[in-house]
């Protein structure tokens, strides 16, 4: 479980990477830089697995929010963005990776006390 903390924290490093060129760099480097985070303190123990889930249930909201009104896939050949939908699609996908991952961060990262 460690390595797909360390995985997915370095993953959502590269993301917030690549949006320094996005004109809204700023919401998205903070939204992926607060996923590698979770991953680091989820590597350190440092937070209790509803903290993860709440991180889930906002990363899905924002995905949901973010969804195009018309997909028009994830993939383009041109070299210009063809269309806002498939830029929105991509968002979307990506905050629901964040999703998925803040829910397995909280189910099966936190190590159970046993008695």
């Amino acid at each position: 479980m460690k390595f797909f903390k360390i995985v997915f924290g370095l993953l959502f490093m590269l993301f917030a990477y690549f949006q320094f060129n996005d004109p809204d760099s700023t919401v998205w480097i903070f939204t992926y830089s607060a996923a590698a985070l979770a991953c680091y303190m989820s590597v350190n123990n440092l937070w209790p697995s509803w903290v993860f889930y709440v991180l889930a249930a906002g990363y899905l909201v924002a995905a949901i929010f973010q969804w195009p009104p018309q997909f028009e896939g994830i993939f383009f050949g041109e070299a210009q963005m063809r269309s806002i939908n498939i830029e929105e699609a991509r968002e979307s996908l990506g905050l629901l990776i964040c999703c998925v991952a803040m829910v397995i961060l909280g189910k099966w990262g936190i190590p159970k006390i046993e008695d």
